[in-house]
């Protein structure tokens, strides 16, 4: 009985977290915004890349429930210049044989799951997605033994009926 109570209201949360997500949007707005206004709506980023032109992109998980990772960046004067989903098919087409796993976080963030498969000697990186709002899966990068992109996979997210 507890544990069924605490997996509906684990999934209420969850339902509410893009609803946040677009409150805190509403905010911020680019240009205008700054870097601690940043902080205090999304909390501490979970990575952060310094660019060659100054700015800093922050890193915005919404793993390993949700369906969206974010990266916002922030321009050399401290005032936020954009904030992108990049869980795009556009970003998944990027993901080539021979990337390195720092690579792959750069463009897709941190994944929902991190798993190495012993027999096969490779990692797998997985994030789930939403393909067309309803419906979801996982986009599945598979590492070789040396840490480079050996080939990309989906799957179908299974359903609870």
């Amino acid at each position: 009985m507890t544990r069924k109570l605490l997996a509906a209201l684990s999934s209420a949360f969850l339902a509410l977290l893009p609803a946040c997500d677009a409150i805190v949007f509403e905010e911020l707005k680019p240009g205008i915004s700054t870097a601690l206004e940043v902080r205090d709506r999304m909390g501490t980023p979970t990575m952060e890349w310094q660019e060659t032109d100054g700015s800093i992109v922050w890193e915005y998980p919404r793993m390993p429930n949700g369906v969206v990772n974010y990266m916002v960046v922030i321009g050399p004067d401290k005032i936020l210049r954009e904030i992108r989903q990049v869980l795009t098919e556009e970003n998944f087409a990027r993901i080539l044989p021979g990337l390195d796993k720092a690579e792959v976080r750069r463009l897709l963030g941190k994944p929902a799951e991190d798993v190495f498969f012993e027999l096969k000697r490779e990692t797998v990186w997985s994030w789930k997605v939403s393909d067309d709002g309803q419906r979801q899966s996982f986009f599945n990068v598979h590492f070789n033994g040396e840490g480079k992109v050996a080939r990309t996979s989906r799957n179908e997210v299974a359903t609870s009926g």
